[in-house]
């Protein structure tokens, strides 16, 4: 599964109750709907998130794009983990006048974009 360069993610967390204690539930989905990562923390903030990112991508590697549904707590850890040039906007959300994509640092030169 390590080195799956086309890969695209998408990380989500959700409240759930286990043995009778409400946390909070990271998961990392790849493209093909797999669950590659699950995580469960009591906080929902960017320490959390950062553990959850970094345990996600020693285990899989490096990602092409990621999209995550807007939590501040995933930007805050993409730029700890100097990745956000591979962050991809959730859908429907706009950076400026612009919708944004970008891919990796690799394929930094490859940033498509569309006024609006």
């Amino acid at each position: 599964m390590r080195g799956f360069r086309h890969w695209k993610w998408h990380l989500d967390e959700m409240y759930v109750r286990v043995n009778g204690e409400m946390v909070y539930l990271w998961r990392a989905v790849d493209h093909e709907g797999e669950v590659l990562e699950s995580y469960v923390t009591k906080t929902r903030d960017k320490a959390a998130a950062l553990r959850f990112m970094r345990k996600t991508l020693k285990r899989h590697g490096k990602v092409e794009a990621v999209t995550t549904d807007g939590l501040r707590s995933y930007k805050a850890a993409m730029v700890e983990l100097d990745a956000s040039k591979s962050r991809r906007p959730a859908a429907g959300r706009t950076t400026g006048s612009r919708t944004r994509t970008c891919h990796s640092e690799d394929e930094s030169e490859r940033c498509s974009g569309s006024d609006r």
